[in-house]
């Protein structure tokens, strides 16, 4: 009974872990080969991962996803927890492809009239709160109390003003002083964060290759 059990543990831990660490370390090194060799052979192969393969894994993740929506919500609904919204969100989810099936999505359809008339203005209301929210933060994060901060709040006010109608009438040059702000020092600051990024996905990439990053596995459990 304990071979046993020990047995169907280690098969759990090959599909769940190593068979998947494996297959990510194995098609992530063939990538990163094809990527820089000019090689014909190399070449289909890196076309052919990017291009057919990668449509197949975004329609399986796209699955995933919406799989893993209407679990989390159901179990939502089922502890009550934000149980109205939940309810609403997967009438949502489930209406919708719905009407598109039946009435297709062209203009005047139920689908369309749920979109302009539902998702327009909810997504319009989510951007809104992001933009007060940003404004709150700016004038928080902007007030001149250091040389940089002046230097900050200085940059984006000129930005402001360049971006409105009364920019020309006040002065002719504070668009050409904006551009400047935006494609010198601006443009310096977000190099540096692309920089950033890239050497952190890279580090990221790595360790997902290799076996270290094992968070899209479920962690260490």
């Amino acid at each position: 009974m304990g071979d046993s059990g020990s047995g169907v543990n280690v098969v759990a831990v090959l599909m769940r872990r190593r068979i998947p660490q494996i297959v990510c370390g194995l098609f992530g090194l063939v990538t990163f080969l094809c990527y820089f060799s000019d090689h014909p052979v190399a070449r289909d192969i890196y076309l052919t991962v990017t291009l057919d393969y990668w449509q197949i894994i975004f329609a399986f993740s796209l699955i995933v996803g919406a799989i893993s929506y209407v679990r989390v919500n159901l179990r939502g609904v089922e502890r009550g927890v934000d149980r109205p919204y939940r309810i609403v969100s997967l009438a949502g989810v489930f209406l919708m492809p719905v009407l598109a099936a039946v009435w297709g999505i062209k203009g005047g359809s139920p689908f369309m009239w749920v979109f302009e008339n539902v998702q327009v203005p909810m997504q319009a209301t989510v951007f809104s709160l992001l933009a007060f929210f940003v404004a709150s933060a700016s004038y928080r994060g902007f007030r001149a109390r250091s040389l940089q901060a002046a230097i900050l709040l200085g940059a984006a006010l000129l930005m402001l003003v360049s971006r409105s109608a009364i920019g020309d009438l006040l002065w002719s040059q504070i668009p050409e002083a904006a551009e400047w702000v935006r494609n010198t020092p601006a443009m310096s600051a977000r190099r540096a964060i692309l920089i950033g990024i890239g050497l952190g996905s890279l580090t990221t990439s790595v360790r997902v290759l290799v076996g270290i990053e094992r968070t899209w596995l479920g962690g260490d459990k």
